[in-house]
């Protein structure tokens, strides 16, 4: 057996946070020949420190006890060792610096962040709470308590029959079909389909109304009819074909007629409302989800039982923010997550030199559409002077950012139109000048 070396890297734990050190720890491997050493740097964060590998070990200053080791004692190093037990790497999975990381907690509960500043500096437990994940591992708190519905909001529905049994007895529906026959005579017996108008056709009898009554309701009344010809009618009404509308909707749903597809899909239109089969224009901005499907589901109702609908949000509505004036790219960025207005204004490639950043406009439209505004100030923030800046405030949808020019900018853009474009634009002349006496003027031909 040999002894193979294997560089693994500590950081070290000085109070400078500027040197890193390279050590080598020494196992024992099962094949020599295809060992092979691990070399690392680290790249000093600042202080102009020295990086070298760390003094190999001889096997005569290691203890006795240390010889037979198979991985590194360094409480902070982690080895990771390959399936073929040749190579072993002591892997630094904690956070991104052994150190604490000083921060303030902008949260308003202490006076000192905006009185001091960075000299607030102190440790913030969960600036690092995940290391190095980080960038998935915080879920944070939901956008809003609750989401409603609104204008382009795009839901798709799901229609299921619930085959719950009704309170009330069943009323016939128009296409349903029904057997009617008498005891006394089986020359009435019919199996006849309800007309859009509500009716069905009996001989001796003619039109007679059906829709809407229950099948008890209907066997009476022709009970009662038929008395004028028989004695005794015994009349029997039996439901062949019932739910017709119920089927008629499943059928749209499922592509079998008019809109196709497992579930419908729906947008709110302008008006606030969403067009469905049945109940048409249901109205849903302003609306939670749950608000939304109580309504809906009593519209159904009213109109076909043993039908549930469940409304399921596909897609928001685009939220958009506006961002012009000085920066690098104005135009319109959709938000798609909580914003502030420095993130806006990264979006838009960050401001120009010379933009007034201390006096940035937001524009904002109200739930009634009234125009209110603001101005931050965002220059120590941008600047970095201070860590929690009043300025730093979340856009809102709609919002127009406006980042205006300086005083040396409009002192430039006049100079420009009112001298460049303007006298010289119209009288273009050049000339050597002297105080003394004006000899030497000469106009551009």
């Amino acid at each position: 057996m040999k002894r193979v070396p294997v560089t693994c890297l500590r950081l070290s734990r000085g109070d400078t946070q500027r040197a890193s050190i390279l050590k080598r720890c020494w196992w024992t491997g099962t094949s020599a020949a295809a060992a092979g050493v691990l070399w690392g740097l680290v790249v000093l964060a600042g202080g102009g420190g020295d990086v070298s590998p760390g003094r190999e070990t001889a096997p005569a200053e290691r203890p006795a006890a240390q010889e037979s080791a198979s991985h590194c004692r360094d409480p902070w190093q982690i080895p990771i060792v390959s399936s073929d037990n040749i190579v072993q790497l002591c892997q630094h999975l904690t956070s991104a610096s052994p150190y604490p990381t000083p921060a303030i907690d902008c949260n308003g509960t202490d006076p000192c962040c905006t009185r001091r500043g960075w000299q607030a500096l102190g440790p913030v437990p969960d600036f690092q709470e995940y290391s190095q994940g980080e960038y998935v591992g915080r879920a944070r708190l939901p956008h809003v308590s609750t989401y409603r519905l609104r204008v382009d909001d795009q839901l798709e529905f799901v229609f299921r029959v619930t085959r719950d049994e009704t309170p009330t007895a069943y009323r016939i529906n128009v296409g349903d079909e029904l057997n009617v026959e008498s005891a006394t005579d089986t020359n009435l017996q019919r199996t006849l389909v309800v007309l859009p108008d509500g009716t069905i056709t009996l001989p001796l009898l003619g039109q007679v109304r059906a829709a809407n009554l229950t099948v008890q309701e209907l066997r009476e009344n022709l009970e009662n009819d038929y008395k004028k010809y028989f004695r005794v009618p015994a009349i029997t009404v039996t439901p062949v074909k019932v739910d017709t509308q119920l089927e008629d909707l499943r059928f749209t749903v499922a592509g079998r007629s008019g809109f196709g597809g497992q579930v419908l899909p729906g947008r709110v239109t302008p008006e606030g409302t969403i067009q469905l089969p049945v109940v048409g224009s249901v109205p849903a901005q302003g609306l939670t989800i749950d608000e939304f499907e109580r309504e809906l589901n009593a519209r159904f109702n009213e109109r076909i039982e043993g039908i549930e609908v469940v409304p399921v949000l596909s897609r928001r509505a685009p939220r958009y923010v506006y961002v012009l004036g000085e920066v690098k790219h104005p135009g319109r960025y959709e938000l798609e997550a909580p914003t502030t207005v420095m993130q806006a204004i990264a979006l838009a490639g960050s401001y120009n030199v010379g933009a007034h950043i201390s006096s940035v406009v937001v524009f904002r439209r109200a739930d009634d559409w009234r125009l209110i505004a603001t101005v931050v100030n965002l220059r120590n923030a941008l600047l970095g002077k201070v860590p929690c800046p009043e300025g730093e405030i979340w856009v809102s949808d709609n919002d127009l950012v406006l980042v205006p020019k300086s005083r040396i900018l409009w002192t430039d853009d006049t100079i420009e139109l009112v001298f460049t474009r303007g006298i010289y634009g119209v009288i273009p002349f050049m000339g050597n000048y002297s105080f003394t006496n004006f000899t030497e003027v000469g106009a551009l031909q």
